[in-house]
C-alpha cells in the first residue's frame, strides 16, 4: 500500500505514527541537557575566587598610619617616610623618650643609616608566598646624644614593604643604652681606680723597705721617720680595703628593705659617741637639734655609717684655715610639700657645716666610687673616695634620698631623706 493511501486512511489528518517523532524527542532532551550544562558551568565559574588582572584602585594611596600596628609592639617603634618625617610613633616610645624622638632623628647619625635604609632595594615579594629571606637587611646605628642629658641610643631601621608609594616607609625601633654604658663605663673605672688607689700604698712601702734595707737603716732618725710614714700607709691602705669589703656587702643585700623600727634619737645618740672625741680639738664645734618622737625603719648600724661618713667629711675637707669649725647634726619632720621629697612625709636628717664649701661642678659626681674633691684641710691623711658611694648604696636600700648643697665660701649642707616608720612599714607589706 502506497503512503498516499495511507494518509487517506487516516481522517482528519491524524499525527504520524511514534516511531516518525522519536527524532524529534531526542533532539529536544539533547538541547535541554546542553543548556543545563552551560548554566552549571557558569555557576561553578562564577564560585570560584576571583585573580585580579590589575591593581586595586586604591593601590596608589598612602597606607593609613592606622593600618601599621606598631603600638603593640615592646619596643619603642617610630615609621618614617622617605624624607625622614615621622608618620607614627608608638606609646612605648612615646613613654619613654617624649619629645626628644625628633631630637634622636635628626641626629647626623641617625640620617645617615636611614638613607642607607632607603638605598636597599625594595623586597621582591609581600605575599604569601614571600619568606623571612624576601625581607630588607636591618641597618643600624649607635650614638650618643649630648642634650638635654647625655644618651647612649641605638637604633634599628628596616625597609618596609608595600607597593608603589608605599615602599619608602622605614620602621625605626630605638632602644637607649645609656644604664648599660654608664654601668660598663662605671665598672671598668672601678678597676682602673681600685687598682690605682691599692698599687700607690703599695708602691710606698716597697720602696721605704728598700730604703730601709740599705743605709737609710743605719740612722735613727731617718729609720723612724721612714717607719712612720710606712704606717700611715699601710693604715690607708687597710681603710681601702676595708671600705672595699663593706661597700660589697651593702651591695649584696641593697635589694632587701630593713624592716627594724629605729628611734632616730638613739641613733644620734650612737652617732655623737663615736664622734665626739673628733671635737676635743680647739677650733671645733658639733651642735644637735632633734625633734622628738622621730621613728623610722631602717638599719642602725647602716645609718650610723651615714652619718659618721658624712660628718667625716665635713671635718676633712670643710675647715678653713684660722677659722671655727662649726657642724650641725640634726633630725626634723619632711615639711609637705617639698619638691625635694615625696609627697608622703618622713624624716630628715642634716649635717650643715661652715668650712670653705666647694665648686658646684663638684655635686653631680660625689657619690662616685673614689672620687675627690680636693685635698683634706685638716691635715689628715686621703680619704678611700668611697664614703659618699656607701653613702649612695645604703640609701639605696633604705629608699632614701641625699641632697647636697655646697658653694665656695658658705659651707656644705648634705641632707639625707627618709620613709617614715609608717611608709617603710607598708612598703615591706607589699614586697
Amino acid at each position: 500500500m502506497s503512503s498516499g493511501a495511507l494518509s487517506g486512511a487516516l481522517p482528519g489528518g491524524g499525527l504520524p505514527p511514534v516511531a516518525d517523532t522519536l527524532p524529534l524527542q531526542v533532539g529536544m532532551v539533547l538541547v535541554c541537557v546542553a543548556l543545563a550544562g552551560w548554566v552549571l558551568a557558569v555557576w561553578l565559574l562564577l564560585r570560584q575566587p576571583r585573580v585580579p588582572t590589575s591593581p586595586p584602585d586604591d593601590y596608589l594611596k598612602p597606607v593609613s598610619p592606622a593600618d601599621l600596628p606598631v603600638d603593640p609592639l615592646p619596643a619603642c617603634a617610630v615609621v618614617l617616610d622617605g624624607l625622614g618625617a615621622i608618620v607614627q610613633v608608638n606609646e612605648e616610645a612615646a613613654s619613654q623618650f617624649g619629645e626628644t624622638v625628633g631630637a634622636i632623628l635628626r641626629h647626623p647619625a641617625a640620617r645617615s643609616a636611614l638613607s642607607a635604609a632607603l638605598r636597599v632595594p625594595a623586597p621582591s615579594g609581600t605575599g604569601e608566598s614571600s619568606s623571612r629571606s624576601d625581607l630588607p637587611p636591618v641597618c643600624s646605628t649607635t650614638f650618643t646624644l649630648d642634650v638635654p642629658v647625655p644618651r647612649t641610643l641605638h637604633l634599628m631601621l628596616r625597609r618596609l614593604p608595600g607597593g608603589k608609594g608605599q615602599d619608602k616607609r622605614v620602621l625605626v625601633v630605638l632602644n637607649d643604652h645609656s644604664e648599660a654604658r654608664a654601668a660598663d663605663r662605671m665598672r671598668t673605672d672601678f678597676v682602673a681606680h681600685a687598682s690605682h688607689e691599692l698599687r700607690t700604698p703599695l708602691a710606698s712601702l716597697s720602696g721605704f723597705i728598700d730604703a730601709l734595707q740599705g743605709a737609710a737603716g743605719e740612722n735613727p732618725v731617718m729609720r723612724q721617720q721612714f717607719l712612720d710614714i710606712m704606717r700611715q700607709q699601710s693604715e690607708r691602705l687597710k681603710r681601702l680595703i676595708d671600705r672595699l669589703l663593706y661597700l660589697s656587702r651593702v651591695q649584696a643585700h641593697e635589694h632587701q628593705r630593713p624592716r627594724d623600727l629605729v628611734d632616730v634619737a638613739d641613733l644620734m645618740a650612737v652617732v655623737l659617741g663615736e664622734v665626739a672625741p673628733r671635737f676635743e680639738r680647739e677650733g671645733r664645734t658639733l651642735t644637735l637639734e632633734v625633734e622628738d618622737d622621730l621613728m623610722v625603719r631602717a638599719d642602725e648600724d647602716e645609718m650610723v655609717q651615714v652619718l659618721l661618713n658624712l660628718i667625716e667629711n665635713a671635718l676633712r675637707y670643710g675647715a678653713k684655715e684660722e677659722e671655727p669649725l662649726t657642724i650641725t647634726l640634726s633630725a626634723r619632720r619632711a615639711v609637705i610639700p617639698d619638691d625635694r621629697w615625696p609627697a608622703d612625709g618622713g624624716v630628715i636628717l642634716g649635717i650643715e657645716d661652715n668650712g670653705c664649701g666647694m665648686e658646684a661642678h663638684h655635686l653631680p659626681r660625689l657619690t662616685e666610687r673614689f672620687y675627690r674633691v680636693g685635698a683634706p684641710t685638716d691635715g689628715a691623711g686621703q680619704g678611700t673616695g668611697l664614703g659618699l658611694s656607701i653613702v649612695r648604696h645604703i640609701l639605696d636600700r633604705h629608699g632614701g634620698r641625699l641632697r647636697i648643697a655646697s658653694a665656695p665660701g658658705k659651707g656644705t649642707t648634705c641632707l639625707v631623706w627618709l620613709p617614715s616608720a609608717g611608709t617603710a612599714l607598708a612598703v615591706s607589706l607589699v614586697e
